[in-house]
């Protein structure tokens, strides 16, 4: 365990190694924007990025359903249902737990905004109690054309789950989703937040009463970790969400589903729902009703922060994997500023880890060390946000913003007609402010060539996870003392929900 603090005190001391000072407000508007350009459907008239413009405005017309809206996933142009909620999740976690932080820098409508263009696809694609659309576009022709959204002509093939073809793992994120989605929205829109609590609830009993992994209904982004943990998670935010206590008896019931993971992802949210019910916990202990299982004092500390150093990390980075990295890094400082938040709540200074202690201050800095290793503090001293600092990647794996806007090139460029531009080797005509992409590979390297989509390409779920990390610092920056000394937000909401 000695060595773990050791490879922690490595980290920050090379993360902090920096040429400029790290600006956390325009970081933070800056991935917020990054959402209007991912947009799919009739863009509003306020839209920021103009270089994009409307697109798929057919899809959901096989079925006759309206499926228009919601987010294209990554550099590509398809929109996949169950990634898009984990990325509604985080989003909606960022704007409830640091609410105060985001509104400081104007930016809190814009999240909101960002979040509904998520949530009312996702209500849209929640056709019937137990029919939930899953994806738009087929994959494979869409991953072998190169073009703009604005000009696809690539089939936008319907996947959906149902009673009979079950997909645990994509209606439980997306029950998720609209939970927390639906505390965003309860002071501004009442209406519109117990629309999206009623299908939160829907959602969670089709995944619960209709059990099947959607490694078997899935055509891309398959189940690896299984169902049990967007279960969890769901019942955690629907219980934050309403206050009934059915939520977390069904956490209780099934908490030997819980298990130490390495990551939280897309896929696994074991360590997520474990950080989260940590807080819930703490609410509990305010009132005198603690959870048997979950007393944050006893809590197996190796779920939360353990994880994120299975692998190491290489020049101040958290490694898990050389496929698009940043997304596990932006999730891991996720979990470790909200369990920082959580311990100081229980009062907590520190945490026993094996041989080794763990203060709040070293964990909040180095989840800090990750937030500034990303924007610049970093061995190619370079930001890995795109339109971010002086130097950062400027080919991105990413059709719509490596082609030239329909607005300056009208004319429809075709399939194959888009692969001049992804063979060039000149900068992306457009930039994709706020997208953060795959990140370099263990050794540091980063190549800024567009057809290394592994580093070069962003997706939703990492910007997603970044926002609440830049949010909290810029609390813990404005406050030195810092605002995670007061209740969390979490606990509020819970009490406002009875």
């Amino acid at each position: 365990m000695g060595k773990l603090l050791v490879i922690m005190l490595v980290c920050i001391f090379m993360a902090f190694e920096s040429l400029e000072a790290l600006d956390y407000g325009d970081a933070l508007n800056k991935s917020i924007l990054f959402f209007e350009g991912q947009r799919s459907g009739k863009l509003p008239v306020n839209q920021r990025v103009l270089w994009r413009a409307d697109s798929a405005l057919s899809d959901g017309k096989p079925d006759n359903v309206n499926l228009i809206g919601g987010y294209y996933d990554a550099g590509d142009n398809v929109k996949f249902v169950w990634p898009m909620s984990f990325t509604t999740t985080l989003l909606s976690w960022a704007a409830i737990e640091y609410q105060n932080e985001i509104s400081t820098v104007n930016q809190l409508g814009y999240l909101r905004s960002s979040i509904k263009w998520a949530t009312d696809f996702i209500l849209r694609a929640h056709t019937s109690p137990t029919t939930l659309y899953t994806q738009v576009g087929d994959g494979n022709s869409d991953h072998s054309c190169w073009e703009r959204p604005e000009d696809m002509d690539t089939a936008r093939t319907l996947y959906k789950i149902n009673s009979s073809s079950p997909g645990s793992e994509a209606a439980g994120e997306a029950a998720a989703a609209l939970a927390s989605a639906s505390l965003v929205f309860k002071s501004v829109d009442s209406n519109y937040s117990s629309k999206l609590l009623s299908h939160a609830k829907s959602l969670f009993e089709f995944a619960d009463q209709y059990r099947g992994s959607y490694q078997a209904s899935c055509p891309f982004y398959c189940s690896y970790s299984g169902y049990q943990d967007e279960l969890l998670w769901a019942a955690a935010w629907l219980y934050i969400a309403t206050g009934e206590n059915k939520y977390i008896s069904y956490v209780i019931s099934n908490q030997d589903w819980s298990q130490a993971v390495n990551e939280f992802s897309w896929d696994n949210k074991f360590a997520g729902a474990q950080a989260l019910l940590a807080s819930v916990s703490i609410y509990h202990l305010y009132i005198n009703q603690v959870l048997n299982w979950f007393d944050i004092l006893t809590f197996d500390v190796s779920s939360i922060i353990m994880f994120v150093f299975t692998f190491g990390c290489s020049g101040g980075l958290l490694f898990t994997r050389d496929s698009s990295n940043l997304q596990y890094v932006t999730t891991a400082i996720t979990v470790l500023f909200h369990y920082s938040k959580t311990l100081t709540q229980a009062r907590v200074g520190s945490i026993q880890c094996g041989s080794t202690q763990f203060t709040v201050s070293q964990i909040q800095n180095f989840a800090k060390s990750q937030v500034d290793y990303i924007i610049g503090s970093n061995p190619m001293k370079m930001s890995y946000m795109v339109g971010y600092g002086n130097k950062y990647p400027t080919q991105p794996h990413h059709r719509a913003s490596s082609l030239p806007s329909i607005k300056s090139k009208p004319e429809k460029i075709d399939c194959n007609g888009g692969y001049s531009y992804y063979n060039s080797d000149q900068p992306n005509p457009n930039v994709h402010t706020g997208a953060i992409v795959g990140g370099p590979d263990k050794s540091d390297r980063f190549s800024d060539e567009r057809s290394d989509y592994s580093h070069a390409e962003p997706t939703t779920y990492i910007n997603a996870a970044f926002i609440g990390p830049v949010a909290a610092l810029i609390g813990l920056d404005s406050n030195k003392t810092s605002r995670i000394s007061s209740p969390g937000q979490l606990a509020k909401n819970i009490t406002n929900s009875y």
